[in-house]
């Protein structure tokens, strides 16, 4: 058990980071978590070091997950430190103690601070996740995620990083990669058999690419879009199923909430709207192009 700890608090989608103090001793100007001395064990006491730290009362954390204590370069010693993350509803927050400012950062650019204590980085991953971008085959996106299921869920040479990836993800919209949620890049070089050792290389799936993905480029992808989203009455579009697949009409009316159009064809002598599925027409000319 180490006797010092750093937390790190989530807000929704985004982590609170910390800059010391230009004054401080070890590492002035940097940014960080909540650093502390004492007992990681000892929530309560974490909690109101975050509180006297951030003004983010301890009645608005919730512990997520504490990890092991990793050894951290300070100054001329290596001390153990062990991360905890904390889950927030507030995003008030008041630099503090060590601190002079804060910020709320993407996950993503947590390891992009151009200045930050050591291995600020890992001490996340170690208690939270981030995103990484696989590529692969265009086409056999599904067939790599679904490889990724299964070597996860096995009982192999894969067994020590089962806990340390959290989920794939394959964006309908993306061809060719995959997002895969885990601690640590070479979690997920493991994972597609790319870091050496006995894991057979991934069929379709060529490598990782460097650097994390923040959140916010991602989401997205990864919100349902409806069926009715870029059309716009007075667009051109061309039928894609029924009696009349393969002609042309103008849109004269859109049912966003039931997901369907109105068009009326542009050959007929006598305009008669037609309600279909909004999936059903192609866009072929936008109303003001």
């Amino acid at each position: 058990m180490s006797d010092a700890f750093i937390a790190f608090v989530r807000h929704e989608n985004s982590v609170l980071l910390m800059q010391r103090g230009d004054n401080v001793a070890e590492f002035p100007g940097a940014w960080d978590g909540v650093y502390g001395i004492g007992d990681p064990a000892d929530l309560d006491a974490v909690m109101k070091r975050v509180e006297e730290s951030t003004g983010i009362p301890t009645s608005s954390l919730i512990h997520v997950r504490s990890g092991m204590a990793r050894g951290v370069e300070y100054g001329n010693r290596l001390n153990d430190i062990t991360p905890i993350l904390f889950l927030t509803d507030s995003n008030e927050v008041e630099a503090r103690t060590l601190y002079q400012n804060a910020e709320w950062v993407d996950p993503g650019e947590v390891e992009k601070k151009e200045y930050s204590i050591s291995q600020l980085s890992e001490l996340y991953g170690d208690v939270a996740a981030y995103l990484y971008i696989v590529k692969t085959t265009i086409g056999a996106e599904q067939k790599v995620a679904k490889e990724m299921h299964a070597r996860l869920s096995g009982t192999g040479s894969l067994q020590d990083i089962q806990t340390e990836i959290y989920g794939v993800l394959h964006p309908t919209l993306m061809r060719g990669y995959i997002f895969v949620e885990a601690s640590a890049f070479h979690h997920v070089e493991k994972l597609i058999g790319r870091a050496g050792g006995a894991t057979t290389p991934l069929k379709n799936c060529s490598r990782v690419l460097p650097g994390t993905v923040p959140l916010g480029d991602v989401t997205p992808y990864l919100e349902p879009k409806a069926a009715t989203a870029g059309i716009e009455e007075g667009d051109e579009v061309e039928m894609r199923a029924g009696a009349f697949k393969g002609e042309r009409a103008r849109v004269t009316h859109i049912s966003e909430g039931k997901e369907m159009v109105t068009v009326e064809l542009l050959d007929s002598m006598v305009p008669i709207p037609i309600e279909l599925r909004a999936d059903q027409i192609r866009v072929t000319q936008r109303v003001m192009e």
